[in-house]
């Protein structure tokens, strides 16, 4: 049992206990004073016959609390025992909008400040104009701190005037009255599944919304402490909320309020099951970060993407584009059209993996950036494409068509920007992060020019080479030495195969690799009768669709890809990433350290040598008792794609610092040695 599911269980083995305190103890609660004061109030203009309403105005001490009809987590509601004259009848309770209280990891429903519970009441039809109708009740409600809760009650009594008017009464109802969330006037919907509770309510789109916040009458239907996602999609509002953990119940009616705001704004609904749509446009609620100016988001996207040609993970491709360069100085309309060509496929790309990333999440996805090297099957076709590109580089075979290499065409600069930017931009840098992130939290069209600004920013340097003489100029000419240097840029496009072997192993199992291994020499071997029928003057066409054959049927015939591994080997005490693991580690007052990874990244992997996985840190993290949590990315996660979009984040590397007290902090995705110890150190 981890640590928040214990807190829970002794919560509620507190509430039973309190619950029976507040009847076994009602003498001494009587004789000590309420931390709560209580005041049973009528309203005025009272008639016979007709409903009025009584309000029990709660005053709390500084630093106490009451409860919402749910309180959360913890706490338990007011209870109330009416003693009414012959012929009347109280009505339900009625609350104004709760504020969330998170201590330890639990979230509470509760109110800090003066309150009132407002109950309607049907008085006796025969009552006389002018008379006094007593009206008594027996109050017990549960008053606590963040450290303590006591039992309290209260007989609370109030006389009903019929026919009285009063002047500041009525101001004062007036203003409990607007505490009270408003009915919505549309009935809301809701779909219930094993993980999550989504709800659609609505809402016109004109309504502002800060900091939403949804309160659920049934308990035991949703984790209170839980992130709640909020998305709009023309006139509704959609709520997604993850299920509790302990037997989450499935009532047919859900009675909620949505606050609006900061200011006990809010509005009561009832949700009834049916149809709930995906997608719609993320609002900026209190779990999502605030979004800088879309111009900074565009300079970003831009610094990240020229940042991202030296970042560990673009090296791979680095033999296309030092071919593109060394071609670039052979005439200044040649390099201008390469230039231009090259950086239309970069953009392109960009525009295009954006695209289908916006797309899949307004479907309901929990995808995020290079969620393409997620797919197994995707590994195996750019493990394809990068022993098909090494072939040709060795001088195996010759494209005719595009010419990635040998003929330096426009369509084969293209080619080029298409593929660097599809293998380039699995992992994040700096700048990038926080524009990618913000991609995914805006409308389409501004988050579609943050991946082109993105794009145009992987293709710069290409460009400046293509339109500044100087620098062209500052390139060897042209010569023998192209061939050379073209079959040792092999080697670069080489390794890139041999790692994406490695990925196919990791991603899918040793009888998935073997698999496509086994295609991919064969696949090779066709290129190479590709090449010989080339040379020798004969119509390469049947080797070429037999190689064409060979990776079809390769992606065709793959096996089912093995599970994934439980958790990879550390030298650090490691522990899985989940959102309730979070909570449970901060719940303990100890530093915790997230780490976000994925094999396919390799500014990941770079910083995992150089500075998590080390002796130094280990030591570092032990003595600060500090827990590790890792979220492996390598393969689709939606919890792990919530968090990463909860911390402005579109992909890994990410890494979060939570202190013993206080917020996170995100680190830079470069770590250096001796950061991660600096941070320990400091608790």
């Amino acid at each position: 049992m981890n640590s928040r599911r214990y807190s829970l269980f002794l919560t509620r083995i507190c509430q039973l206990l309190a619950a029976f305190a507040l009847l076994l103890l009602a003498p001494v609660a009587m004789a000590a004073p309420n931390h709560i004061a209580a005041k049973l109030v009528a309203a005025p203009g009272a008639q016979a016959g007709k409903e009025t309403t009584l309000a029990i105005a709660m005053s709390p001490e500084k630093g106490w609390h009451g409860y919402w009809l749910n309180p959360g987590d913890a706490g338990l509601g007011m209870q109330l025992d009416w003693s009414l004259p012959e012929g009347a009848r109280a009505g339900d309770q009625r609350y104004p909008v709760p504020h969330t209280l998170l201590v330890a990891g639990l979230m509470n429903h509760v109110y800090e400040s003066d309150y009132a519970v407002l109950v309607p009441v049907t008085l006796p039809a025969d009552a006389k104009p002018g008379a006094r109708i007593p009206i008594r009740v027996k109050a017990q409600w549960l008053a606590c701190t963040e450290e303590i809760c006591v039992p309290e009650r209260a007989e609370l009594a109030t006389e009903v005037v019929l026919g009285k008017a009063d002047a500041k009464a009525e101001a004062k109802f007036a203003k409990w009255q607007r505490a009270l969330p408003a009915p919505l006037d549309a009935p809301a919907t809701k779909a219930l599944d094993a993980k999550t509770l989504r709800l659609a309510i609505p809402l016109p789109a004109s309504v502002e919304l800060e900091n939403p916040h949804v309160f659920l009458a049934q308990d035991k239907v949703v984790d209170y402490a839980a992130p709640q996602t909020f998305a709009r999609k023309d006139d509704t509002l959609l709520v997604t909320i993850p299920r509790a953990d302990f037997a989450p119940r499935d009532p047919e009616v859900l009675d909620g309020v949505l606050k609006l705001d900061g200011f006990g704004n809010g509005l009561a609904f009832t949700a009834k099951t049916g149809p709930v749509p995906t997608g719609g446009t993320p609002l900026k609620g209190a779990d999502t970060p605030e979004l800088p100016a879309l111009p900074w988001l565009l300079l970003a996207a831009l610094a990240g993407g020229l940042i991202l040609n030296i970042m560990p993970c673009v090296f791979p491709i680095l033999s296309l584009k030092a071919l593109s360069l060394a071609r670039a100085g052979e005439s200044e309309a040649h390099a201008r059209i390469e230039g231009l060509a090259y950086t239309a496929g970069v953009v392109v790309a960009c525009l295009a993996l954006g695209g289908v990333l916006l797309a899949l999440r307004a479907g309901g996805e929990q995808v995020g950036w290079a969620f393409q090297l997620q797919e197994p099957v995707v590994v195996v076709a750019l493990l394809l494409l990068a022993a098909t590109i090494t072939a040709n580089l060795l001088g195996l075979f010759e494209f005719a068509v595009p010419g990635f290499a040998s003929e330096g065409s426009p369509q084969g600069a293209f080619a080029t920007g298409l593929l660097a930017a599809f293998v380039a931009t699995p992992c994040t840098g700096p700048f990038m992060a926080s524009a990618m992130g913000a991609a995914l939290l805006l409308p389409v069209v501004p988050a579609l020019a943050l991946f082109a600004a993105l794009g145009l920013g992987i293709a710069l340097p290409f460009l400046a080479v293509a339109f500044v003489p100087a620098l062209r100029t500052r390139l060897p000419r042209p010569g023998k030495w192209m061939t050379t240097f073209r079959r040792w840029m092999a080697l670069p496009m080489g390794l890139t195969a041999l790692a994406l072997g490695w990925l196919v192993w990791k991603v899918g199992g040793e009888v998935y690799f073997a698999v496509t291994l086994l295609f991919a020499v064969l696949l090779v071997l066709a290129l190479f009768g590709v090449g010989r029928a080339q040379r020798k003057g004969r119509k390469a066409r049947p080797a070429a669709l037999l190689a064409l054959f060979d990776a079809l049927a390769c992606l065709a015939l793959l096996p089912a890809a093995a599970p994934e591994p439980v958790e990879a080997a550390s030298i650090l005490a490691t522990r899985p990433f989940s959102a309730e693991a979070l909570a449970a580690a901060r719940a303990d007052d100890k530093p915790v350290f997230v780490w976000m990874t994925a094999d396919w990244c390799l500014t990941c992997k770079v910083n995992e040598n150089v500075a998590i996985e080390r002796e130094e840190t280990r030591a570092a993290f032990e003595a600060a008792d500090v827990v590790v949590l890792r979220g492996d990315w390598t393969r689709r996660d939606p919890e792990i794609t919530r968090y990463l979009t909860e911390q402005g984040a579109a992909g890994v590397p990410l890494y979060v610092w939570y202190p013993k007290q206080g917020p996170g902090e995100v680190l830079p995705q470069v770590l250096t040695p001796a950061l991660l110890a600096e941070r320990a150190a400091g608790g």
